[in-house]
């Protein structure tokens, strides 16, 4: 029998990081239980002392799911990880995960400490965490370019005091396929207590090496991988979920290991967390990418369609593709809507929200034919984000001729107060963002603005993206419609929202 590989996803943590890909509480909840659903085996939902947002979204995740394993990342400081264990205090299952960096440049530069103060550290930390859970992981940060007699005598040390999972982090990207490989080969050979511990990879991507360098880990011994939907991470992104999942379980002829993930979820995972942070899914991405199972090639389709192994190796079924097919419609009932959410991972507590959202679908039942579970989580997504909005957009009009200016008159209720303004300009997006702009006294620059469509069709959800920056934080506004320009009214609205409302995070690394 083949081992089990752990999957650690970390999109609520690690994820989180990237620059406005910040999430609430409630798409917290959303994304944490269609991982459980994936059968992921530990959630990190987040770093508890980062914030009062970040603790009540970790207490929130631990109290809501049941079958996987909640997780809270903390410095190897007791404010930190007395900090998690109170946000996993209700939790079916937990972790805290325990963190010191151990390569010479950052012991020397960030910490100011020694190595035997960092070996203190760690035993002292690793303790504090066994008086909440006898489930602790722990992390050499920078392992990747740490002494590896020094990463030994570490390791052991934490095993020795209590940890159950040593995880190897790649923090900056840096190890190549085979090198890393033999380093977690190397530690697992001679830590004397190794075997009382599974060994982890974390790995960033800024050489493009986040996927090669764990499935080189796995395949040299480690039996967790941590990993976020879709690659989502800081600067170039973390280890991809689906790719390690399916490369594992796609080449067993390789790897003499599995993980217990339900693939056919893997889809809507990706759909949900982009739609939630903004971050779109590049149309080549491997396995959820919207061109991953297509072919364009004559050759190639004309061996798809004698057999269907001359050009794919995995079935685009097993992953979630040809599951999302119509379901609903303008017939469909409230209860009909209620019990296909809860397919999807959506559950609603609030039955003002439920008939908002519900609301929502008949209106855009009314638009378009098919209805299609990436509208559904578009939909559920814009209704909880306008629940916290103090700016919302009541009313637009927008009137472009060819050759001539466009104007844009816009209706906003901003806190319940009605305010309105009307825009001149070269096309009918600026007109409706210069009018918002005149509404709203806010200093911010639009770095990014995209357009995509949710599902097919001419009559197909428009979904706009934009990036917002003001005084150094980074925020993502989403919206959908049919009709593109108040598409992108309500993504700038949700974009200026977040601005108004939410507070910086503070990174585990500061």
């Amino acid at each position: 029998m083949s081992d089990k590989l752990i999957i650690f996803d970390t999109t609520l943590r690690d994820g989180e990081q990237s620059p406005g890909a910040s999430m609430t509480k409630d798409e917290k909840i959303r994304i944490a239980k269609i991982l459980e659903k994936m059968r992921v085996d530990v959630i990190e939902a987040g770093f508890a002392i980062a914030s009062l947002g970040d603790f009540d979204a970790v207490q929130a995740v631990a109290n809501s799911i049941q079958d996987s394993t909640v997780c809270s990342l903390a410095r190897a400081l007791d404010k930190d990880i007395n900090r998690a264990g109170e946000a996993l205090k209700k939790a079916n299952s937990s972790r805290i995960h325990t963190f010191i960096a151990t390569s010479n440049l950052h012991m020397k530069m960030k910490l100011n400490m020694t190595p035997d103060q960092v070996v203190e550290q760690t035993i002292h930390a690793v303790k504090c965490a066994r008086n909440w859970t006898d489930n602790v992981e722990f992390s050499p940060e920078d392992a990747g370019r740490s002494n590896e007699d020094f990463l030994c005598r570490v390791i052991e040390s934490a095993i020795n005091s209590g940890a159950t999972t040593i995880n190897i982090p790649d923090t900056v990207g840096y190890n190549i396929p085979h090198q890393f490989g033999a380093m977690i080969k190397s530690l697992i050979e001679r830590v004397p207590n190794s075997d009382k511990a599974i060994f982890s990879a974390h790995c960033h991507n800024d050489l493009g090496l986040a996927v090669s360098n764990s499935l080189s880990a796995v395949y040299n011994g480690a039996r967790q991988v941590e990993c976020t939907i879709n690659g989502l991470g800081e600067r170039a992104g973390n280890t991809s979920l689906e790719e390690v999942v399916m490369a594992v379980r796609t080449r067993q002829d390789v790897f003499d290991c599995d993980t217990n993930i339900d693939t056919t979820h893997i889809l809507s995972a990706s759909r949900l967390v982009s739609s939630v942070t903004g971050f779109i899914v590049q149309p080549n991405k491997a396995i959820v990418g919207a061109n991953a199972f297509a072919h364009e090639a004559g050759i190639h389709q004309d061996g798809v369609l004698k057999h269907r192994e001359t050009y794919e190796i995995m079935r685009a079924e097993d992953v979630g593709w040809g599951a999302n097919s119509l379901v609903m419609g303008k017939h469909s009932g409230r209860n009909a809507f209620k019990v296909r959410m809860r397919e999807l991972g959506v559950e609603f507590d609030n039955v003002d929200v439920l008939n908002a959202t519900f609301k929502k679908f008949k209106e855009l039942a009314d638009k378009k034919h098919e209805i299609f579970d990436e509208d559904l989580q578009a939909l559920v997504s814009e209704t909880q984000s306008e629940e916290h909005e103090s700016i919302k957009l009541l009313s637009l009009k927008v009137s472009s001729e060819m050759g001539k200016k466009h104007s844009a008159y816009i209706m906003l209720g901003i806190n319940g107060e009605k305010v309105s303004a009307t825009a001149d300009t070269s096309g009918a997006v600026d007109a409706t963002f210069s009018a918002i702009n005149s509404l709203v006294d806010v200093n911010m620059n639009l770095q990014l603005y995209s357009v995509s469509n949710v599902t097919r069709g001419t009559d197909a959800l428009g979904e706009v993206n934009v990036r917002l920056e003001s005084n150094g934080r980074i925020v993502n506004g989403q919206g959908a419609d049919t009709d593109i320009i108040i598409a992108s009214a309500k993504a700038y609205i949700h974009g200026l929202n977040k601005i108004l409302s939410a507070t910086d995070r503070a990174h585990p690394q500061v």
